[in-house]
């Protein structure tokens, strides 16, 4: 399976936010390329909001160009099988976490739709939650200008509406 058929087969399944989702859907099939970076249309990305339920915190990066608190993601790579692998790629590569995280179970957690400077115009955005293991030592990559952890309640202070309907996300899911 190539990773445009799983990311139409993920987001068929994808019971949340159904008009995004079905514009997700609308761009794929209108765009075979539209999983990666040259697509000008716009192009699916995926992300993975770091979470540690048992200290009640997140890591989030201070993104290097655009200068705000962020979860780790970025874009398909032609290596890449499945969105799942993006997410957890991402996570781990701009985390430096580099074992141990794993995917929150029940697929993407939230969608996100954001505008980005020409060529590309739009990023649309699968998100994941992924789980910290315990004891877990964060690195600072060369894309971020600095990583942090924050607790729950210290999110909406410092990140952007979209970050914080991520965490309010998975919350729900994790149940906390």
């Amino acid at each position: 399976m190539s990773l445009h058929e799983d990311a139409v087969l993920v987001l068929k399944r994808y019971e949340g936010q159904p008009e995004l989702r079905d514009l997700y859907l609308e761009h794929l099939a209108a765009h075979p390329d539209g999983v990666y970076k040259p697509c000008t249309a716009g192009h699916v990305t995926g992300s993975a909001l770091v979470v540690d339920p048992q200290r009640g915190r997140v890591l989030l990066t201070l993104h290097k160009k655009l200068g705000m608190w962020l979860q780790m993601g970025g874009h398909c790579e032609p290596g890449d099988t499945t969105l799942a692998e993006v997410a957890l790629r991402e996570a781990a590569e701009e985390s430096g976490i580099a074992s141990g995280l794993t995917l929150l179970p029940g697929g993407p957690v939230r969608l996100d739709r954001h505008p980005i400077p020409a060529p590309c115009n739009w990023h649309l955005d699968v998100q994941y939650a992924a789980l910290a293991p315990a004891g877990a030592v964060a690195e600072i990559s060369e894309e971020s200008l600095d990583l942090r952890w924050f607790p729950y309640e210290e999110v909406a202070a410092v990140a952007d509406t979209s970050v914080v309907l991520l965490l309010e996300a998975a919350r729900a899911r994790l149940g906390a």
